[in-house]
């Protein structure tokens, strides 16, 4: 990921200087687990601990010659521990370093991520709980619906963000696995009890079977997963954008002093944030195809999946990072406008209690398709004519056979429509 946006912890978990460590603490576990067994000698692990080392800018020479990662990785340690190095890798594959360490990576990155959610999380029920009662319009496919209030927006989303923070720590699950049992994963030069020593060290997880690799449908849903909480933010950020356009402007990304919205118009105040995070959300879907294609691999292990997980997986955890730290930034400072929420709704001439007054004709005994047909010409009268829908129903005969003046007037109020929005809240514990 560029460095525009790579926020430096999680950054770090994705260097050539991490990963190589990781890869030496499971070398040096693996020594461990054979001393335990006493397979190597206890003397020769305490050397290997002292002596283990490594040089990023060494390895890069090394992998020049060999091509090959892991063994040039492993020349250089033995470069510094000597003789005692022919302990080490012991019984094991490339693939049981790699996977096992790429499983840590991303339960670091799991980590990093549900802080962040849990931020976001914070932002929406405070900014749900300030809001619960200012009244904008609900739309739907656009269009003016019925009102609602702002908190109901924000607690919507406050409730998915909990979803998705859920299937996180079971997508962490998932991938918190780690395998030691060499070529084909039948454990055939390597003991079982290595295996469980180094999970055990490193906090993970034994995968129960395994061929050369950790099977990638646990990647695959580890990325899924992710792209779903992008998908989740490009939607709030959708929302975002669409109420701050100039026609509806009931709400405005915070602009900074100085700042400034275009090179050629200065009156400009764009969305900038909730664009980018859209645009952001559509590479991490792209990334989450990619996981899928990797779970079908030649006699299921090759390394066809190896340069693609390079790329997704530290690009997909880092944008999701600064994704879910921006739209903190975003929520936490909105702008908000209750009175062009006010006059958004007074647009629509009052025809937002049109349900209302159709069903207050049901309960008087009329049939619905006649309630529903004496309602609509009024309403499509009062978009003509740009007449008060109130007024027009006050006059149709057709009506007033069934509704008297009073009747009508109290059906055209507003907190008629949030009259549960409490309960809402209630629901979600948003006290």
């Amino acid at each position: 990921m560029i460095e525009r946006y790579t926020l430096p912890q999680m950054g770090g978990i994705w260097t050539d200087e991490h990963r190589l460590e990781l890869w030496l603490k499971i070398e040096i576990a693996a020594c461990e687990g054979w001393s335990k067994l006493g397979k190597i000698p206890n003397e020769a692990v305490e050397v290997i601990r002292k002596k283990a080392s490594f040089s990023w800018e060494r390895v890069q020479a090394i992998e020049e010659v060999t091509q090959h990662d892991v063994l040039a990785f492993l020349t250089n340690v033995a470069e510094n521990v000597g003789d005692e190095a022919k302990h080490i890798h012991l019984g094991l594959t490339s693939s049981d370093v790699l996977d096992t360490a790429l499983s840590l990576q991303l339960v670091e990155a799991s980590d990093i991520l549900l802080t962040k959610l849990e931020g976001l999380e914070a932002v929406l029920n405070r900014r749900a709980i300030e809001h619960r009662d200012t009244l904008m319009m609900g739309r739907t496919h656009g269009i003016h619906a019925e009102p609602i209030t702002l908190g109901l927006k924000f607690a919507l989303w406050y409730d998915e963000i909990r979803r998705q923070k859920k299937r996180l720590v079971f997508a962490r699950e998932e991938i918190r696995v780690g395998k030691i049992s060499g070529a084909v994963g039948t454990f055939a030069n390597v003991d079982p009890r290595v295996e469980a020593h180094v999970c055990q060290v490193l906090g993970l997880e034994p995968a129960l079977i395994s061929t050369q690799i950790l099977q990638r449908d646990r990647h695959a849903f580890f990325m899924t997963t992710l792209a779903g909480i992008a998908s989740s933010l490009d939607k709030m950020a959708t929302e975002l954008r669409n109420l701050q356009r100039t026609d509806v402007h009931e709400v405005e990304e915070a602009f900074g002093k100085g700042q400034k919205g275009s090179s050629a118009m200065p009156h400009k105040k764009n969305p900038i944030t909730p664009e980018r995070i859209c645009g952001m959300a559509r590479v991490i879907r792209a990334n989450a195809q990619v996981a899928l294609e990797n779970v079908a691999l030649w006699h299921e292990r090759d390394i066809s999946h190896s340069s693609a997980e390079r790329m997704i997986l530290p690009d997909s955890t880092i944008a999701l990072d600064y994704m879910l730290h921006k739209m903190t930034q975003l929520i936490d400072r909105l702008e908000v406008f209750p009175e062009q929420m006010k006059l958004n709704i007074d647009k629509g001439f009052g025809l937002i209690f049109s349900q209302r007054v159709m069903l207050a004709l049901v309960d008087k005994g009329v049939s619905r398709e006649m309630a529903y047909s004496l309602v609509q010409r009024n309403a499509m009268e009062a978009w003509n004519t740009k007449e008060q829908f109130q007024h027009l129903i006050s006059r149709d005969l057709g009506i007033r056979n069934y509704l008297d003046e009073k009747e009508i007037s109290d059906l055209f109020d507003y907190a008629y429509h949030t009259k549960h929005v409490a309960d809402i809240f209630q629901r979600l514990e948003l006290v």
